[in-house]
């Protein structure tokens, strides 16, 4: 009965976090640990994947080799911006940049960026990590995840790729 529960509860989540999707995305300037600042501006024109992560979470590692197989695969057509949220600090993500190898920017978020993707407010003030966001070359969201057993694969499998060979032949087709 508990597996049952979770496959539902994950379900629903699974679901809800679809209602994220098929909207303009939030634009946000951020800093990296140089602080360097990353406008979402920037990357249009190039499918940008906006990852909310933990340094603390091992699901959040796998993905990031996942991201960084995918930036090595599509080149500049695809791009890729992380998010932390305090507690993570400039300490913590140079250990996790050091430990996963990671190349593609960890931006320094407060919440309010994570908050406007995930539409968080005073009844959903949760934020699940990891989070992503798909967003077309137009800067509109056409899907998000959050990790569950139903998205799994996105997060440790091949699933994401699928998702962007999707999206990039979408948008060759335009």
């Amino acid at each position: 009965m508990r597996a049952l529960w979770s496959v539902l509860l994950s379900a629903v989540s699974l679901f809800a976090a679809g209602e994220l999707s098929n909207r303009r995305a939030p634009g946000f300037s951020l800093p990296d640990l140089n602080l360097k600042q990353h406008d979402t501006q920037d990357y249009r024109g190039k499918i940008l994947i906006v990852e909310i992560m933990q340094t603390t979470c091992p699901h959040c590692a796998a993905f990031s080799a996942i991201l960084e197989e995918a930036v090595a695969k599509y080149g500049g057509r695809v791009a890729v911006l992380s998010l932390v949220l305090p507690p993570d600090n400039q300490d913590t993500v140079r250990r996790y940049i050091a430990k996963n190898k990671i190349t593609v920017p960890i931006l320094f978020d407060s919440g309010q960026a994570a908050a406007s993707y995930l539409k968080a407010g005073p009844q959903s003030g949760a934020i699940s990590v990891p989070h992503v966001f798909l967003i077309d070359p137009q800067g509109m969201i056409r899907n998000d995840y959050a990790y569950s057993p139903l998205s799994k694969d996105i997060f440790e499998g091949r699933g994401l790729f699928a998702e962007l060979d999707r999206m990039l032949a979408a948008a060759k087709s335009k």
